[in-house]
């Protein structure tokens, strides 16, 4: 059975399926790095006034953290009814939450008018941005994934991947606008809020480009398949989480361990060094802010090219380099940026997420590969968000931390180089994936599932 998506048509409409979904990805990780942007730089004070400025940030941070512990959620709802329904309408759920929390943390009163209930609200919404990003990566990947052939879908997959350094650079780049034309007490009494009010409008560009798009074909065919499976059988279909874990837990276990290094480094590399640039290196705001728009930018183009690579040499070994990469480079970033050089901060951010473009290029199509299309969704999606509580969430706050206990930043690399080799255990242990049809890996579950029926019956 070959793919649909392989079709001289679905070929045709791939560029336009692969822009959409870099444009949806672009607007969600630009409400959800904004967050993270803005905790670094201006919730502590704004929210947490009372306490010392590290302390501020610690604080802040934690409510940046904590809207992580609502992607695993977010995985597991969207992922089931993502391999039940379809790609498409979960992607527009997702999209809406998104943009409906943010929008509304822009509306939110200050701790100095309302008190204890401005964190408590903030916090709230948090959540709601968590479960939004948890159901939309998964989607927005699988969605060009399975458009495409599998000679190159490791370059037309990375393209939603880069919706995240495009996100980063929209967030960052809005912000330094601001923080470069208004005083410091007028950024703080409204200019915060603009960024985050400007996410209404973006939503409504990116609903409208995404309901232009078609649902993925391969699961069309998938469904099809299964519906006629039931009407033949009368067989009970498991639920994608139920099965996900029955017949790839070894594949999600990969998965989670490949985030580590990757989701640890990015968020030390691009939010937690704008609070240490500022308040320990004593960078001004918007040389910190314009470091990581560089280095945003360069990731920004360089993510296709690393796509593109893995599938000429496969997804393992770029991954790995990455890895590698990132573990060492940790050692060396923190000097740059303590030298106080606006040039050394860029070069420091910039060689890091290179490094993380590595791993960050070919993951969409190397975890799309690993999983049957009816259960695609879950499982991509359980592997990536549920390690992002372990990796990302905590790693601005752990970072932070270890800064104010050791007064060093030798601790944070070392934290970032035990997540590289967890990370680099975690790929060595997976399948390489390059060239694997998607409708094949279809067809050995089915395999799998009929030969467990036999065997219990």
């Amino acid at each position: 059975m070959s793919a649909p998506g392989n079709g001289a048509a679905a070929r045709g409409s791939l560029p336009r399926v692969a822009a959409a979904s870099l444009i949806g990805t672009t607007i969600e990780w630009y409400d959800y790095f904004l967050y993270g942007t803005a905790a670094a730089l201006v919730f502590g004070k704004v929210f947490f006034p009372a306490s010392d400025p590290l302390t501020g940030t610690l604080l802040s941070f934690l409510t940046y953290a904590i809207g992580f512990a609502a992607r695993p959620l977010g995985a597991l709802v969207f992922g089931h009814f993502g391999d039940r329904v379809g790609r498409k309408k979960l992607l527009v759920v997702s999209l809406l939450l998104m943009g409906g929390s943010t929008t509304a943390i822009g509306l939110l009163p200050t701790y100095g008018a309302v008190g204890v209930t401005a964190p408590v609200l903030l916090t709230a919404l948090r959540l709601v941005q968590g479960f939004a990003l948890g159901g939309e990566w998964g989607g927005a990947v699988l969605l060009v994934s399975e458009h495409g052939d599998q000679r190159r879908r490791g370059f037309w997959a990375s393209w939603p991947q880069g919706g995240a350094p495009a996100g980063n650079l929209l967030a960052a780049g809005v912000l330094s606008l601001l923080t470069g034309a208004l005083s410091d007490d007028a950024f703080l009494a409204w200019g915060w809020r603009v960024p985050f009010l400007l996410s209404a409008v973006l939503v409504a560009v990116g609903l409208w480009i995404r309901l232009a798009v078609d649902e993925s074909p391969l699961f069309q065919q998938a469904l099809a398949a299964q519906e006629e499976k039931k009407a033949e059988q009368a067989a009970v279909e498991q639920p994608p989480l139920v099965a996900v874990l029955r017949h790839h837990w070894r594949e999600v276990l990969v998965a989670m361990g490949a985030r580590m290094a990757e989701n640890i480094s990015y968020y030390v590399m691009t939010t937690f060094v704008l609070a240490y640039a500022v308040n320990h290196a004593h960078f001004g705001k918007q040389s910190a802010l314009n470091a990581v728009l560089i280095a945003s930018a360069i990731q920004f183009a360089l993510i296709p090219l690393f796509g593109a690579l893995s599938d000429r040499v496969g997804r393992k070994p770029v991954y790995l380099v990455g890895a590698v990469g990132v573990g060492v480079w940790a050692f060396v970033f923190f000097g740059l940026v303590d030298t106080r050089s606006f040039s050394q901060l860029v070069v420091a951010v910039t060689i890091g997420l290179v490094f993380h473009s590595a791993m960050y290029a070919p993951q969409a199509a190397f975890f799309s590969e690993m999983f049957a299309t009816r259960m695609r969704y879950s499982g991509a999606s359980i592997g990536a968000q549920f390690a992002s509580v372990a990796a990302g969430a905590p790693a601005p706050l752990i970072a932070t931390a270890l800064l104010k206990d050791y007064d060093s930043a030798t601790p944070i690399s070392v934290y970032v180089a035990i997540a590289a080799a967890i990370t680099v255990l975690a790929v060595l242990c997976g399948r390489e994936t390059r060239g694997r049809d998607l409708a094949e890996v279809e067809e050995r579950s089915a395999d799998g599932e009929r030969a467990e029926r036999a065997t219990v019956a």
